[in-house]
This record gives structure tokens, C-alpha cells and sequence, in this order.
């Protein structure tokens, strides 16, 4: 690799790789290196590879996403991030190589699974409360209980935390696996208590108040899929990457 030039400044490679030690960076590179050549491998033992054309049919996606309508435009992008039309077009190839493998490792395997971890595909649209005092927890439970103020003006005015005070205790859809096992097992009950107040809970935050507005089951969506396909592939290369870092010689 050539030396890079800001202006009459070089930076070398030796600079660069001696930066990312510093900076206790180095291992993070060489792993994402390795996972790289791992997928390589993969794919070439199955056979899988991309055309010109399917590389040429995602820049064109990426140019569009970046709105950038012109070559020209392109061009400019590029050479801010350091970077060629043809380290551009390997770096595509690469990630549309991870797409196939990680497809044809894993998209039979996407409804078992889906299957086995449903519940984990719950959403929730949750509302949350949390004060630093258990009995000022408690009083609130029973105002909003007895409707003497609502749970969103409570959380707007005594929750400890002034993002959430803001938007009025809203934490958005949230899964299960959002919270700590021990918070999942007392708000997400059989069946979900929609429009309940729950609480108080102790956490080493303070005492939580809980407002489930609503259920949304799982459904096997496309988005879905992709997300289980994505999920099952980095636990897999994940454990490839572990397998060649404990075994090497």
C-alpha cells in the first residue's frame, strides 16, 4: 500500500498499523480481515459466486441511496473516503459473497428456528416509569390506578431520566430480550396484561413502573426471515473466527 497524502503530509502504513495498536485496534482489524477470509473460503468451496453485473446493479443501489446522481459525484465520494472505483467494486463483492453464503447456509433453517424462539419476535409497545424511591413508586401506582393522574404525565414529571421525561415514559416497540431476565419474567406474564399498570420493580436503577399499550405477536415476516438469516450467520462466522483463533498454529 502506497503512502497516503493530505496536503504534503504522508501517512505511511507502517503509521497506520502502529495507530491501530495504540489505539488497541489492531486485533478488531484482523478479525474482521479473517472473517473475511473465511467467507472467501466458503464460498468458494460451494461454489458461490456475484457477476459484474449483480456488483454493477449495487452500486447503482448504493449511488442512489447516497443520491449521488452524477459519475462525477461518485467520483468526489470516493476519493473523500480514500478510496477507488475498484476497492469500491471488491468491497461490494464482498458483502453480496456474505448475502449468498449466509442465504444458502441458513434460509431452510429460518421457520425451524422462527419456531423455537417465537416468543423472542414479540413486540410491545411499552411505556416506563423509573423513581429512585420505593414508596414515591408506590404512591404513583395508586394515582394512576385511582386515575388522579395519567401514567404519561407521571413519567413526565418524575422520572429520573430526562429522555424519557421528555417523551413522557415512551421506551417504543421493545422484545423481551430488551430487558433483564429478572424485569422480563414480571412485565411480559401470560397473558400480557395490556393496559395495566405493573410494578413496582426494584432494579439498581430504582423502582420501575410498566405500561404494556400494546401486543404485537410474531409473524414471520421477509423482514423477519432476513433478520434470522443475519442473526444465525454471525453466530456462525462468529464461531468459525473463535475456532480459528483457538487453533492456530
Amino acid at each position: 500500500m502506497e503512502d497516503i497524502d493530505f496536503r504534503g503530509t504522508a501517512i505511511s502504513t507502517q503509521e497506520i498499523i502502529q495507530f491501530l495498536k495504540q489505539k488497541t485496534r489492531l486485533k478488531e482489524v484482523c478479525e474482521q480481515i479473517l472473517r473475511d477470509k473465511i467467507i472467501e473460503r466458503a464460498t468458494a468451496s460451494r461454489n458461490i459466486v456475484v457477476t459484474p453485473e449483480e456488483i454493477q446493479t449495487e452500486a447503482e443501489e448504493i449511488r442512489r441511496a447516497k443520491r449521488l446522481e452524477k459519475a462525477s459525484d461518485t467520483m468526489a465520494w470516493l476519493q473523500e473516503e480514500l478510496n477507488t472505483v475498484e476497492e469500491w467494486e471488491i468491497a461490494i463483492a464482498k458483502n453480496l459473497l456474505a448475502k449468498k453464503l449466509a442465504s444458502h447456509l441458513f434460509d431452510k433453517q429460518v421457520e425451524p428456528y422462527f419456531a423455537q424462539h417465537r416468543l423472542d419476535f414479540d413486540q410491545f409497545i411499552l411505556y416506563q416509569l423509573v423513581v429512585p424511591y420505593e414508596k414515591l413508586a408506590q404512591e404513583l401506582f395508586y394515582q394512576i390506578e385511582e386515575e388522579e393522574i395519567s401514567f404519561y404525565q407521571a413519567a413526565h414529571l418524575y422520572d429520573i431520566n430526562e429522555n424519557r421525561r421528555f417523551v413522557c415514559g415512551y421506551e417504543g416497540e421493545v422484545h423481551r430480550w430488551n430487558f433483564a431476565p429478572d424485569i422480563t419474567a414480571a412485565i411480559f406474564k401470560t397473558p400480557v396484561p395490556v393496559n395495566e399498570i405493573i410494578g413496582p420493580i426494584r432494579s439498581e436503577l430504582g423502582y420501575h413502573l410498566f405500561r404494556i399499550e400494546a401486543h404485537i405477536p410474531a409473524q414471520l415476516t421477509s423482514e423477519q426471515r432476513q433478520e434470522i438469516v443475519d442473526r444465525l450467520f454471525k453466530q456462525w462466522l462468529d464461531s468459525e473466527l473463535n475456532y480459528m483463533l483457538h487453533n492456530r498454529q
